[in-house]
């Protein structure tokens, strides 16, 4: 008898077992305190599964040890992926197909998504991707500054580039510019133009790009730019909060990062500036389970996707990031969170003219040659137009 007990213990115990997720994303700060709760939560209500949260460094940091784990075969379950690198993991294979997870969820709960995030985990009628942080660039400007003198806050690029002038003076610049391809990008399809062409192509030489990087170029020339590449992105914010630059364009999730310091002037934050018929780039990142995921892996990682998306957690989630919101049933336990501050409202405005980020796998390489191209351009000198055309030609040569 005590054999037999044994024995069903033996074959019972796989069953019991807790399934473990491992979970690999890019939030620092509250953001990723943010996670490290949600993981905390959802293992406390259910027992089948444990999520295990680990920060693998920035979105270009976490896509570096990604790649290396691929070949080593010890990727994580879960997956952050920054939706232009989205599209190279499933061109590449590496991501599972989830519609038959999806499938399962109330047709009410899925329309209660905006249309923007929830359509972008789509690839060749295939869903690959669960939204999770959506966001928009914003421009964040120091308001005492543009008061004392004036000025309008731009809502155009001639406005804004009168602006930059008119705000530098012997101890601070006008602008702080990141060099980097996701503000450049806004910087294009605000002037109505795009980075890649309708079928697939770079299109890093267009009239529009070339206008943005001849702008730039200006005002770096007239000393009004302070030029910052990612590796310089604290700087950056040090040049802001330190007033030695006036306006600055970034995530509106880097706004909670930057309350960590002491602000000695009112924060404003605006729209990208734009033309008629302009668009700004959605932002953010997709929830992916590689494919080297088991069954039970992969409906642990989307239980607790589900458990990410309700409610409460959604506005835990925005309180603690400032990303969009996702759902439209959240946007009334809101109101008091943007009503106390109206600036935290713009990126999420700006999603009824934002516009996906290149769906070409390839565009995950070609936006390094472009970052290249805008330092040459702002910081070695370079011809914009030459510096944008060897970019291009690079970029044709990735196959």
């Amino acid at each position: 008898m005590k054999r037999w007990w044994i024995l069903v213990l033996f074959v019972l115990a796989p069953a019991l077992a807790q399934v473990d997720v491992t979970f690999w994303h890019s939030m620092d700060g509250p953001a990723g305190e943010a996670i490290d709760r949600f993981a905390e939560r959802f293992n406390a209500v259910q027992s089948d599964f444990r999520v295990i949260p680990r920060y693998a460094g920035d979105y270009r940091e976490a896509e570096t040890k990604l790649i290396a784990a691929l070949r080593t075969g010890s990727a994580p379950v879960l997956y952050q992926a920054e939706i232009a690198f989205f599209p190279r993991l499933v061109a590449e294979g590496t991501v599972r197909p989830l519609d038959g997870l999806v499938a399962t969820l109330d047709p009410g709960f899925v329309a209660d998504f905006f249309e923007a995030p929830w359509n972008y985990g789509v690839v060749g009628g295939v869903r690959y991707g669960l939204p999770f942080n959506t966001s928009t660039p914003v421009l964040f400007y120091n308001a005492d500054a543009l008061r004392a003198k004036r000025l309008p806050v731009p809502g155009d690029w001639k406005t804004f580039e009168d602006d930059a002038l008119k705000l530098t003076t012997r101890r601070s610049k006008g602008f702080i510019a990141i060099l980097d391809s996701w503000i450049f990008e806004a910087m294009v399809t605000s002037r109505g133009g795009s980075l890649v062409t309708p079928d697939g192509r770079p299109n890093f030489a267009s009239p529009e790009a070339l206008d943005a990087l001849a702008m730039l170029r200006r005002l770096v020339d007239a000393k009004a730019a302070i030029p910052r590449n990612l590796a310089e992105a604290q700087f950056a914010q040090l040049d802001f909060v330190r007033t030695k630059g006036m306006m600055v364009f970034a995530s509106i999730a880097n706004w909670p990062a930057a309350e960590k310091y002491s602000f000695a002037f009112e924060l404003g934050v605006a729209p990208v500036p734009h033309e008629p018929g302009g668009k700004v780039p959605m932002g953010g990142a997709e929830l992916v389970v590689l494919k080297g995921a088991s069954e039970e892996e992969a409906r642990g990682a989307f239980a607790f996707w589900r458990f990410l998306m309700e409610p409460e957690n959604v506005v835990e989630w925005i309180h603690a990031s400032y990303y969009v919101p996702l759902r439209r049933s959240v946007l009334p336990l809101l109101e008091d969170f943007y009503a106390e501050n109206p600036y935290r409202k713009v990126a999420f405005e700006q999603i009824a003219r934002a516009v996906p980020r290149p769906r070409v796998p390839e565009f995950a390489v070609w936006r390094d040659y472009l970052d290249e191209a805008l330092e040459r351009a702002l910081k070695g000198r370079t011809d914009p137009r030459k510096a944008l055309e060897e970019a291009q030609k690079k970029a044709l040569e990735v196959r």
